[in-house]
C-alpha cells in the first residue's frame, strides 16, 4: 500500500467513512441497529429501567444477549449503568445525553415502521 493510500485510509477512518470496510462507525451502527438495540434504546426512552424490567419490557431476549446487548451500548457511551451495593444486586440503566440523541432517531424509525406497518405487510403478502 503506497504512503497516499495509507493517508485516506486513516483519513476516512477519522471521518467516520460508513463505507469503508475498516470505519469503526460500522460497528456502533451494528450495536445502535441490531435487533436488541432498538429494542433497548426505545425502552430507556421511556426513562431509567433495572435489567429485570428492561429484559420483560423487551420480551424473548436471553439474559446473555441482554447484557452484552447492555456492554455494547454503554462502552458506546449511550447507557449509563449505576450499581447499588445492597442484596440482591440492584442496577439501573439510564440514556446518557448522547443515548438520548441516537434514542430519538432510533425511536423515530421504529415509529415510522410501526405507522407504515399495513404497507409493508400488504407488500410481503404479494410477494
Amino acid at each position: 500500500m503506497k504512503n497516499s493510500e495509507t493517508t485516506i485510509l486513516s483519513e476516512q477512518m477519522r471521518r467516520g467513512e460508513l463505507f469503508a470496510v475498516q470505519c469503526p462507525s460500522r460497528k456502533i451502527l451494528q450495536h445502535v441497529t441490531s435487533r436488541w438495540g432498538v429494542l433497548v434504546l426505545v425502552a430507556l426512552m421511556e426513562g431509567t429501567h433495572r435489567f429485570s424490567d428492561l429484559r420483560r419490557k423487551v420480551g424473548e431476549v436471553s439474559e446473555k444477549m441482554l447484557a452484552q446487548t447492555l456492554q455494547c451500548l454503554e462502552k458506546d457511551g449511550f447507557i449509563s449503568r449505576v450499581s447499588f451495593p445492597v442484596v440482591p444486586p440492584h442496577v439501573e440503566y439510564t440514556l446518557t445525553p448522547l443515548g438520548m440523541d441516537i434514542g430519538q432517531k432510533v425511536e423515530a424509525l421504529a415509529d415510522w415502521i410501526e405507522t407504515n406497518l399495513p404497507q409493508i405487510l400488504a407488500a410481503q403478502q404479494k410477494s
